[in-house]
Parts: structure tokens; C-alpha cells; sequence
């Protein structure tokens, strides 16, 4: 899947994203008139965009169409307030928007892999009543304890460059049915993914990550949404082959040095039937040594 490098075309993923975030948002409700006539699109139109931001109409467009990358934080930060932007999607905007400082992102099936951080494999390593794994770019799985085995899949019995949720979503249907509403675990993911883009948006393994993954329609539907997401804390509703439906939150936890890659644990509340659920799936994972 990653063998072949695809450019990501920055200045056109910026354009895309400002318009997606304009479509999303009532004239009526912004308090400006409507002048009649009927609207060739949904949303805002760059001219009152730009009057809710306080900047010139050639000063916006510029921006949408990607002229330059060397936009002043007083113009960002007028467009991310116009148009409602949450800090994540404000930061997703900032990296497009702006110059960077480039990385790179091989993939768990490229010529030199992510390798898991000292400190987070050793948290890793201590969490042995939860599920958890490590996450890295492009929602690479890096690593992960019998437990997430047990809830998810065997990481270890798949091939390299199928060790990734993104990957697994689109193109395994048995993980996919894993989840109650399988097509917001994909909206999730396409989020996530966008949102590594958004980091490292020139990088050509990535570009070949989401064209693959644009091949699954579905996938294809959710990424044209241009939503952008960080992986924080959350929950979801499994439909597990052992214990049947069990419902965990999860967190996350990044190093300030190393964002590329994080811890995620699942936990259920205390008393619950998911932790008992939990607490069975364990026991089991310990019987057959999965994972």
C-alpha cells in the first residue's frame, strides 16, 4: 500500500478545506441579508466571508486559491473566528496556510517504520487491565498488549502494512463490523487522517495512504467532508466475537515533544456491564494467548 509515493497537493487542500467550512454555515443565522435569489452554493460566499472577517475579498480569495502561503496570523486568525473554526480545525488551517518545516512518514509497511517511543512503550507495557496501543502517523498501529488484541484484531498476525485502523476500516470487513455504527468510527478515522495531513502535508506516503483509501467509495464520501479531528478522548460501542456489545471510552496521551505518536487506553466505568465484559475478555485473551 505505501510502496508508491503520491504528492498532496497543499494549496489546493487549503482551497478545499476554506470551502468546506464555508458551505457548512447559515447566511441567515450570521445576521447578513439576503438579497433574494437563489444560491449556486450552499453556505457563504467568499465576498461575505470576507466582510465577517474584515479583510479585503482579493485578500481571502488569495487565500483559497493557495496564491501564497505567507498569510499574516491577524488574517488567519480573522477567517478561523468568521468561520467558526474549532482550535483543531484553527490549527489544521494554520499548517496549510502557512510555511513548515517538512517530515517524514514512512508507514509500518515502508523502508523505515515508526519505532515506539522508550517512555510510551514502557506505559504501554504497564497497562495490562486495559486495552492499549500506540498510534502513530497516518493511524499506523506501532504497538499494543494482548488486551487490544483481543478487543480489536491480532495485530501480530497481519501484514506490516495492514497494521493500520484506517487501512482496516476500508478494505477488512470483520473489523469493520466490529463497531455499532461502523460509519462513524470511518468519519473518525478520515478525520484523524486529515489532520496528520495537515502536519505533514507534503508528505508522499501519506498521499498514497489516502489515495488507497479513497479506492473504498465510502471512505471517499466521508474524506470529501474535509473534517479534521485530533485524537483525544472519546468512546465507542464494540460488537466483540467474545463478549458480545461492550462500550469503552478511551484516552489519549502524546508527548509534547513527539505528537506523532500516542497512547490510547480504553477503560469502562467502574461497576459496569462493560467492565465486567472487560474483565472476561481478559481472561480469555490469557487463555488463548492472543496477541
Amino acid at each position: 500500500m505505501l510502496g508508491r509515493t503520491v504528492n498532496i497537493d497543499r494549496r489546493a487542500e487549503l482551497g478545499e478545506f476554506l470551502r468546506s467550512r464555508r458551505a457548512r454555515l447559515n447566511p441567515a443565522e450570521l445576521g447578513l441579508p439576503d438579497y433574494g435569489g437563489r444560491r449556486r452554493v450552499p453556505g457563504l460566499r467568499r465576498e461575505e466571508l470576507a466582510l465577517l472577517a474584515g479583510v479585503s475579498v482579493d485578500h481571502y480569495v488569495r487565500l483559497e486559491q493557495g496564491r501564497t502561503l505567507q498569510f499574516s496570523e491577524e488574517v488567519l486568525d480573522a477567517v478561523a473566528r468568521a468561520l467558526r473554526l474549532d482550535p483543531t480545525e484553527r490549527e489544521h488551517l494554520y499548517r496549510l496556510a502557512r510555511p513548515f518545516q517538512p517530515q517524514t512518514y514512512q508507514g509500518t509497511g515502508g523502508p523505515e517504520p515508526q519505532r515506539v517511543r522508550p517512555g510510551l512503550r514502557r506505559l504501554l507495557d504497564a497497562a495490562t487491565d486495559v486495552p492499549a496501543y500506540v498510534v502513530g502517523l497516518g493511524t499506523d498501529v506501532l504497538a499494543w498488549n494482548q488486551l487490544a488484541a483481543a478487543l480489536l484484531t491480532d495485530f501480530g498476525t497481519l501484514a506490516p502494512h495492514e497494521r493500520n485502523l484506517a487501512w482496516l476500516v476500508c478494505h477488512d470487513e470483520g473489523f469493520r463490523s466490529l463497531f455499532a455504527d461502523p460509519a462513524a468510527k470511518m468519519a473518525d478515522i478520515a478525520a484523524y487522517v486529515r489532520f496528520d495531513i495537515g502536519r505533514h502535508p507534503d508528505d508522499p506516503a501519506l498521499g498514497a495512504l489516502v489515495e488507497d483509501l479513497c479506492r473504498d467509495p465510502d471512505f471517499a464520501e466521508v474524506w470529501a467532508r474535509h473534517d479534521v479531528r485530533d485524537k483525544t478522548h472519546g468512546g465507542y460501542t464494540y460488537r466483540n466475537p467474545v463478549v458480545g456489545e461492550i462500550t469503552l471510552d478511551y484516552e489519549t496521551f502524546r508527548a509534547p515533544d513527539d505528537p506523532d505518536q500516542a497512547l490510547i487506553l480504553h477503560t469502562a466505568p467502574e461497576g459496569s456491564p462493560s467492565e465486567a465484559a472487560l474483565q472476561l475478555l481478559a481472561a480469555w485473551a490469557q487463555t488463548v494467548r492472543v496477541g
